[in-house]
């Protein structure tokens, strides 16, 4: 089993930054495929970037070239740094861990202001 705590979020003007971190307890974090996702108000949650085992990453095309995901084996931690915020990527965000289970965090707000 795997514990997900999430933090970093905040209010912030529009083309600032803000980074996110989860640290994850319980179990061999590195193995695991490391994702955040958001989710606005309305919306379904959504996938934003992701990390595999190997440190491949992947995101979504609105925010490929401003959002950085990486993680850190040795402090069981993965972050989502964010750069150039839009009002638009004001949601929920979420940590989420998969290997065969899929384990989520409570969550963090961002909020983006114009």
């Amino acid at each position: 089993q795997v514990q997900l705590v999430e933090s970093g979020g905040g209010l912030v003007q529009a083309g600032g930054s803000l980074r996110l971190s989860c640290a994850a307890s319980g179990d061999i974090f590195r193995s695991y495929f490391m994702g955040w996702y958001r989710q606005a108000p309305g919306t379904q949650r959504e996938l934003v970037a992701s990390i595999t085992s190997g440190g491949t990453t992947n995101y979504v095309d609105s925010v490929k070239g401003r959002f950085t995901i990486s993680r850190d084996n040795a402090k069981n931690t993965v972050y989502l740094q964010m750069n150039r915020l839009k009002p638009e990527d004001t949601a929920v965000y979420y940590c989420n861990a998969k290997r065969i289970i899929a384990y989520w965090g409570q969550g963090t707000q961002v909020t983006v202001s114009s």
